[in-house]
């Protein structure tokens, strides 16, 4: 399965893909939350093996790394990863509008700005969560990605920052991107952003959930597209959300729990059958998208590690993890690989019966 690189390609090559367009016409109803160190290319993969019409996010990058890095490696995917939005981390107009052009070109349906990633990384660089005490700037951001780009602008923000918790704050800060930027979608992440004192992994989990925030959001701007994130983990969490606001982004339950999200097509999304039919078609699939990575001269290692909670709640789990995760079978084939992983599997399960 090989990575996009459009680079030189005629623009009939960057044309439609062939991918089965979502039933919904809210490609925000559901979606996958860009988890850094996460949710890269082989993920995604992975995730569109268990849910083909779920929107799904690259991790965030930088405007530094696509205008001066390695641009390839931060923006290759599969084509079968589609629909699939670029989260884009950055503050200055101009380097924004770059990276939308690059979106555009490379492929991608949407392009997000983050306005909600507290990290003292991202605080240094002036973008992240500190972006919401500047609303003028963010709209100017928006407009100039809208001007040079027909891919959808979308913006990732928390409800607050610091331990300012009004909702006056976030109101006025999706009515400004929106009347001065143009911006017409927002996914909010339902907790405030701490920018001095929680680690990202403590704004995660610290500061209150407050989805009625989202909903009143979604009251007060009726035309806007409103999508909430934090804190959601089933299907009955994401139905009732669904009951309030125009769609849900779901982020670690989604991660560590990838069979979760095989009912999503048919239930949410308005598809007439699932993506798989069971975790060891999944598990099949992956492994033949590993086997052609080692092909192609990458480690097939740098994707197993995505798959580990397929089986999560299983019997045997335990153990089909431990043999995905040994280091001594790196050198081995990913099929076989899968072949020792599911023996193990089923005699842990085995072992593991009561005797009548």
């Amino acid at each position: 399965m090989l990575a996009r690189n459009p680079a030189g390609a005629s623009s009939a090559d960057l044309q439609p893909r062939s991918v089965i367009p979502a039933p919904t016409t809210n490609p925000w109803r559901l979606s996958v939350a860009p988890m850094m160190d996460w949710t890269d290319r082989h993920c995604r993969v992975l995730h569109r093996l268990v849910t083909r019409h779920t929107l799904l996010y690259t991790e965030m990058v930088t405007t530094g790394a696509l205008l001066h890095g390695d641009v390839p490696r931060h923006l290759d995917f599969s084509e079968v990863e589609h629909p699939v939005a670029l989260q884009v981390g950055g503050s200055e107009p101009d380097d924004l509008a770059a990276c939308a052009r690059l979106a555009e070109r490379w492929g991608y349906d949407e392009i997000n700005l983050n306005c909600g990633c507290p990290s003292e990384r991202v605080q240094r660089g002036a973008f992240g969560a500190c972006l919401m005490a500047e609303p003028g700037l963010v709209a100017d951001c928006v407009a100039a990605m809208r001007a040079a780009t027909t891919l959808p602008v979308t913006v990732k923000h928390r409800i607050g920052i610091d331990r300012v918790e009004s909702y006056d704050f976030v109101r006025d800060f999706v009515g400004t991107v929106h009347q001065r930027g143009g911006c017409t979608v927002f996914i909010v992440h339902a907790r405030n952003a701490w920018l001095q004192g929680l680690s990202p992994k403590e704004n995660r989990e610290i500061p209150p959930l407050r989805h009625e925030l989202v909903h009143r959001l979604k009251n007060d701007f009726p035309a806007l597209t409103i999508a909430v994130n934090g804190g959601i983990a089933s299907d009955e969490a994401i139905a009732a959300q669904l009951s309030h606001v125009d769609g849900v982004m779901v982020g670690r339950h989604a991660y560590h729990e990838p069979w979760a999200m095989a009912d999503w097509d048919t239930r949410f999304l308005g598809a007439a059958e699932p993506a798989a039919t069971s975790r060891e078609a999944v598990e099949e699939g992956f492994v033949a998208y590993m086997e052609g990575l080692a092909a192609q001269g990458t480690p097939w290692s740098h994707a197993s590690r995505h798959l580990l909670g397929l089986y999560n709640g299983q019997p045997g789990a335990r153990r089909w993890r431990q043999v995905w995760s040994d280091h001594r079978l790196k050198s081995e084939r990913p099929t076989r690989v899968m072949q020792l992983a599911r023996a193990a599997m089923a005699q842990s399960a085995k072992a593991s019966v009561p005797l009548a």
